[in-house]
Formats: C-alpha cells, structure tokens, sequence
C-alpha cells in the first residue's frame, strides 16, 4: 500500500520552547492516523509543518510524494485542511462559500458550480445552501467547512481538532462524513483531543505529550498496553463489600482492586469464560446484591492516563 504522509526527526522550536522534538511517523493512503494529546502537545505544530504553512526546523516530509519544503506547491495542490474553527465567510451563502472556493482554485465557473451542488448534497446542507452561513448552527458550519476542504478533490485532508465544541448530534454526522471520504480512498490525518473520536475513527494513534511521540499503534494494540479485559462488579451497600470480595478473590489474577466510594470491585481473571461464570456462582451463593456485573476492556482513555502518568480526566485530554 502507498505512503500518503511521511516524516522523519520534524523539529520545530518557538523561542525557548520545543515544540516537536524529532516526530517519525507514516500514514497509508486511505487511512486515517489520530494524534491523540492534550493542548500544546504538538498536533497542530505536526498538522501545520505537513501542510507547508511552517518550515520545519530539522528533519523532512513528504505528503502525496512531494517533499514540503522543496515541493510546498505541488503538496498544497493535494491537500485539504480544516483547523479548529470553521474557516468560513459568514456573509456569504454555503453555495457561495464552496463557489467561490472552487473558483480561486481555477476549477473553472461551471465546474465549481457542479462541484459545489455535489458536496452541499454529500454533507446534507442543501436545505441551507441558499442562506448566508451566519444563520447556521455550529455543525453546519463544520459541515461546509469540510466540503470546502474537498473543493478540489484533494487526496489528503488534515482535520485539525475538526469536532471541538459541537453537540454530541453533530459529532456523530461530521465522524459519518469523514468514514464516507476515507471509504472513497482520502488519507486523513486527525488531531484532536476527544478520545473517543480517536477510537472510533483512527485505523492508527499516535499519543503526543510535550512534543514528543509516547506510544503509536492500532487503538487495540495500544489498549494491550495498558492490560486486558476485567471483570468490574457492584454491589447494593458497602457492608457488603467484603463478602463480595471474598467470593471473587480466588478466581483473580492478582488480588482485586476495591473503590468503597463506588461500591466497585475490579478483578483480572485468569480464564475469561470459565472465572465469569465461576464469579457469578460465587455472587450468587454469597447472597450479595449486585447491582452491576460487566467485562470492561481498556479504553484510550486509560491509555493516555497510562501513558502520561495523568490520574483523573481533569487533564487537558477530555474524557468523553
């Protein structure tokens, strides 16, 4: 499979501050590779290198084949880019937006036209074609500023935070949008911070903090990182706590972990089927009151606190 977007050792440094310190990384044509971190991680300074608006100060990139220093031209004629706010003109329609757009990038009138008609259907903003964008809602605005990032039918799009401050609604229509693209072979390159959106869209992750790369792989691989599967049990009152955790311990791995404030006890089983029938027979005979009983898998949530050494969710990462 080709290389859509590769870098080796970027660096860029703003005064005293590094902001990438010596980045690798590879994305597959027709993928879609996640940077995962927190506010000045890094993302946008990668984003902003590979799509030729910053030089970097060490290493090099390709992107579409062509170098981004020697070849800026050539790689931005091949690229769409949505940064983290919708880079749209209000006072103009969407129609008129994505028109214009087409135009300044010599699609010609007509083809502009066609082109225009056939991404306000694609991102369902036909109803609203005709209104100036200062009356749309935030997720229509995100919506028409990806169709404008695909004017041209580019090859590769950088999504730079694409979903920050949208309801939960219209993250889910603009995640549908982007599925639709890389289905039809677009490369994208996605920074954000939701770690959710990561997971379901990323076919790669690469997880950034202080410039640096910490992991990079499938979002499977990386939650192997972290550990596998446990079994998460909670009971009616806390009295109970110690016979429930009694029942359990002989079938965990390592002795189980309680949270009294929830009522929460957590296990590794050694044998999965086997131990959760077995922990199930032990609850029942020991006459506790469960009120949950569930298999919990490792999330990029546990991931990035792993990684990290962070230990709530009120880090810079959102936890959603």
């Amino acid at each position: 499979m080709e290389i859509a977007i590769q870098a080796e050792g970027l660096g860029k440094r703003y005064g005293d501050h590094q902001a990438l310190a010596g980045v690798d990384l590879e994305v597959r044509t027709g993928t879609v590779l996640g940077l995962l971190g927190p506010n000045g991680a890094g993302k946008t300074t990668t984003v902003r290198l590979l799509a030729t608006l910053l030089e970097p100060d060490s290493g090099h990139a390709r992107v579409a084949g062509f170098d981004v220093v020697r070849e800026a031209r050539e790689v931005r004629r091949r690229i769409g880019l949505a940064g983290q706010y919708a880079a749209v003109d209000e006072l103009l329609t969407g129609r008129e937006n994505l028109v214009l757009l087409g135009t300044l990038l010599r699609l010609g009138r007509k083809r502009a036209r066609l082109r225009a008609d056939e991404l306000l259907a694609t991102f369902e903003l036909e109803h609203a074609a005709d209104r100036t964008v200062g009356t749309y809602s935030g997720g229509m605005r995100r919506r028409l500023d990806l169709a404008a990032c695909l004017i041209a039918s580019p090859p590769v799009l950088f999504l730079d935070e694409p979903t920050t401050g949208l309801d939960p609604a219209s993250r889910q229509v603009l995640w549908q949008m982007v599925r639709e693209q890389v289905a039809r072979g677009v490369t994208v390159l996605l920074t954000t911070q939701y770690l959710e959106e990561a997971d379901i869209l990323a076919d790669r992750v690469m997880v950034f903090a202080e410039g640096q790369v910490l992991a990079e792989g499938t979002p499977d691989e990386l939650k192997h990182k972290v550990g596998e599967e446990w079994l998460e049990v909670a009971v009616g009152t806390a009295e109970e706590l110690p016979r429930a955790l009694a029942a359990l311990t002989p079938v965990a791995v390592v002795p189980p972990t309680v949270d009294r404030e929830g009522r929460r006890i957590s296990v590794q089983l050694a044998d999965r089927m086997g131990a959760i029938a077995a922990s199930a027979a032990a609850l029942e005979t020991s006459g506790v009151d469960v009120i949950d009983f569930a298999l919990r898998r490792p999330s990029l949530d546990d991931v990035f606190f792993h990684l990290t050494g962070a230990t709530t969710a009120t880090t810079e990462v959102e936890k959603r």
